[in-house]
């Protein structure tokens, strides 16, 4: 039976990605305003689909910024790109070049002020995303960021990119963690969607101004310990290893990691 309201739900979730997107289509054009009606009523309404069709209902907890900040956030799965964008007041993301040709999706994140980047051009893509802010040609928010690079299924491993710590320098605003356990109900692979709570946390902010080896190093401890602990209130067993983010010989083994992904 939950495979079948999974189905159910799966087919609806891109019918009304359609729907909206021809609905809202005019306002879009004239207006980025359209485009971020949409995608909120989207996110609102496939969170209400989700509860109700499924049983997976989906909690945002701590404070999302209100100002231009750096969002940095644990990436299990589609679920947390839309709890996150419902709880955003005006955020945008950094995304791979080839999305803006994706229907529907691609067209509106260009209208939304996301940044499309070829790969090893992010850097170029910034400056110019804040000398637009500084000329009043794009209003400031909060940009999100993936510094995993890509969704990390519950209990896998995966190095944090530097990229991360460069946005952060750059635009020397603070930095909010992240944390989720969404990834248990909605993975990152299969149709099928299980009952639950999913959770989004806003983890207190990294004030602007630290050094490489000590932001990455509280970004990475925040982000994950407060998953494990989302991941166990959920009955995932979380895997009882001794935590290396203070430990010099383990940051320098992640250094080298970080710079080579």
């Amino acid at each position: 039976m939950q495979l079948i309201r999974s189905l159910v739900f799966n087919f609806v979730l891109y019918a009304w990605m359609a729907v909206l997107g021809i609905v809202y289509a005019p306002w879009a054009i004239v207006s980025p305003v359209g485009a971020r009606a949409a995608c909120d009523a989207y996110a609102r309404h496939v969170r209400w689909m989700l509860h109700h069709i499924v049983g997976l209902r989906t909690e945002v907890r701590g404070t999302p910024p209100e100002g231009a900040a750096l969002v940095a956030a644990k990436h299990q799965s589609f679920l947390d790109i839309l709890v996150l964008w419902d709880a955003l007041p005006r955020g945008f993301f950094v995304m791979k070049s080839i999305l803006r040709y994706a229907p529907v999706l691609g067209q509106y994140a260009l209208r939304l002020g996301c940044i499309p980047v070829h790969r090893g051009k992010r850097a170029e893509a910034i400056k110019r995303m804040l000398a637009e802010v500084t000329s009043g040609q794009r209003e400031s928010g909060q940009l999100l960021i993936y510094p995993q690079g890509t969704r990390v299924a519950p209990g896998t491993v995966m190095p944090y990119k530097i990229g991360t710590f460069v946005l952060y320098e750059q635009l020397g605003q603070p930095c909010v963690p992240v944390a989720t356990n969404v990834g248990l109900f909605w993975p990152k692979r299969g149709v099928l969607r299980k009952r639950g709570l999913g959770v989004v946390e806003f983890l207190e902010p990294i004030q602007p101004g630290l050094d490489r080896t000590t932001f990455m190093r509280l970004l990475e401890e925040r982000i994950e310990l407060a998953s494990n602990r989302l991941m166990e209130e959920a009955g995932f067993p979380v895997a009882k290893t001794p935590q290396t983010f203070g430990d010099p010989v383990a940051e320098a083994a992640r250094d080298i990691v970080r710079s080579n992904s």
